[in-house]
């Protein structure tokens, strides 16, 4: 999966995210069943959906918080199983 990445992410609403890669794919998740299975203080935030919403695409991932507070590994979102 060299140079994999994300190209376009959507709020669908529910903490759920749609992804586009760079090889014309998509994937569906919804990053709140994560947050809820792995409380830790840093995510539990983005359970607020406003908060939630405000992700961004930075070096061809979806990140949130200005440190990376939440980011996933590529290859998983790319599965659409997020795993700790």
């Amino acid at each position: 999966m060299d140079n994999l990445h994300i190209v376009r992410a959507e709020n669908l609403g529910n903490l759920t995210v749609s992804l586009t890669f760079s090889d014309n794919t998509t994937q569906t998740i919804n990053v709140g069943d994560f947050i809820r299975r792995h409380p830790h203080p840093q995510y539990n935030k983005y359970l607020d959906p406003l908060k939630f919403g405000r992700f961004e695409i930075e070096n061809g991932n979806i990140v949130w918080g200005k440190n990376w507070d939440l980011i996933f590994p590529i290859e998983q979102l790319h599965t659409g199983v997020l795993v700790s």
